[in-house]
């Protein structure tokens, strides 16, 4: 791809580094910030620059947030006694949307995979362990992604919880083995939640 401005090929350099963006969608997106009004792109880049500077991630569940606590966990109509495990904060974004979860989460930050070099000490495991120490929780959801890592991570999680009466489940298999949530249709993972099984049913089938 020839350009004949230096700075709109950097430009689109820097816009094909996004995720599932292409050569050809970036300079689409480039050619059309070009046709904006200069006030409209300053406000863009603005934004995004203000984002990447002052997001913070709660204190309590590692989800986004604009102060020490997210929405979520500062809302006092949620249902603290019940925690919902995910991997990422595309999930919780995913379940959020689903409208059928008013618990709180906890944001691992990835899942154990030992073949991407990623173990229980880089992931936000102790904290959860913490948490349920602390607070009076009488539910742990796991809804990781249904993959050999996700149960993986599910088994590991389970052995470290301390001996209590807590409820252990996880989303039921309304989302394939080897699929994503972040992927699911509304629906589809809606049921999941309501259709949850305890996790030693879960992992022996």
């Amino acid at each position: 791809m020839q350009f004949s401005s230096a700075l709109l090929e950097a430009a689109v350099n820097e816009f094909s580094r996004l995720p599932g963006i292409g050569k050809k969608t970036a300079l689409r997106l480039v050619l059309h910030l070009l046709k904006q009004e200069l006030s409209s792109v300053t406000h863009f880049s603005d934004t995004i620059a203000r984002m990447r500077e002052e997001i913070r991630f709660c204190k309590k569940c590692f989800n986004v947030s604009d102060g020490d606590l997210c929405s979520i966990c500062a809302n006092p109509y949620r249902q603290p006694q019940t925690i919902c495990v995910v991997e990422n904060i595309r999930d919780v974004i995913a379940i959020e949307s689903t409208q059928q979860f008013n618990g709180m989460y906890h944001v691992l930050g990835g899942i154990i995979s030992p073949l991407d070099g990623i173990g229980p000490d880089q992931l936000n495991i102790e904290s959860l362990i913490e948490r349920i120490k602390k607070e009076q929780t009488e539910e742990l959801i796991f809804a990781l992604n249904p993959n050999i890592q996700g149960d993986t991570t599910i088994y590991y999680i389970q052995k470290k919880l301390p001996e209590s009466k807590i409820r252990i489940t996880t989303i039921a298999r309304g989302i394939a083995f080897g699929g994503e949530l972040e992927y699911a249709d509304e629906l589809t993972l809606g049921r999941s939640l309501q259709n949850r099984l305890p996790v030693d049913k879960y992992m022996s089938s």
